[in-house]
């Protein structure tokens, strides 16, 4: 195996990834070998630190000492646009399909990746029709990813119903 980059397992401030010549899978983790075919010596490239939040936990309850400083904390999965996911830690107002630019945190004595939300102008990630409600540009207005509330009215209920835009559409109540 070839020698590799630094990054931010090694306190760089940079992700790394691995492509395979042979086949072109895309993965995060290194190994010696691709994953999906077992060819020997996948490439390590740097990632652009461009993703979408594919899921997000907030964590209120400090697992260690030396994370008690730092509670509450957002733990993500992130979808970069390079095509692997990986988990960081994130600002704590981000919401599933966020596009999100990656940093560099201390964290319990660490550096970790952490992903903030990127400007509405620097939307570079997507494009596809499922994109476009996460652009903006489907009538969501600034709720952008996050959700659409329903216009209408339930006798009864003093909660107002929210309809979630993301694959799935389900109900939830707020």
């Amino acid at each position: 195996m070839s020698e590799r980059l630094a990054d931010w397992t090694k306190g760089e401030q940079a992700i790394t990834y691995q492509t395979c010549g042979t086949c072109s899978h895309v993965q995060y983790f290194h190994r010696a070998f691709c994953a999906a075919c077992g060819a020997p010596d996948p490439r390590e490239q740097p990632a652009s630190g461009k993703g979408r939040v594919y899921a997000t936990s907030l964590v209120c309850r400090a697992a260690t000492p030396e994370t008690r400083a730092h509670v509450p904390y957002n733990i993500l999965l992130v979808d970069c646009a390079e095509g692997f996911r990986m988990m960081a830690h994130g600002e704590n107002d981000l919401a599933i399909g966020d596009e999100v630019t990656a940093g560099f945190k201390p964290f319990a004595g660490k550096l970790v990746p952490f992903f903030m939300k990127k400007k509405l102008r620097d939307s570079s990630f997507g494009g596809g029709p499922r994109d476009r409600a996460w652009n903006g540009n489907s009538g969501l207005g600034l709720l952008g990813p996050r959700f659409a509330r329903s216009r209408e009215s339930h006798p009864g209920m003093t909660k107002t119903p929210i309809t979630l835009t993301n694959a799935r559409r389900t109900r939830c109540w707020r």
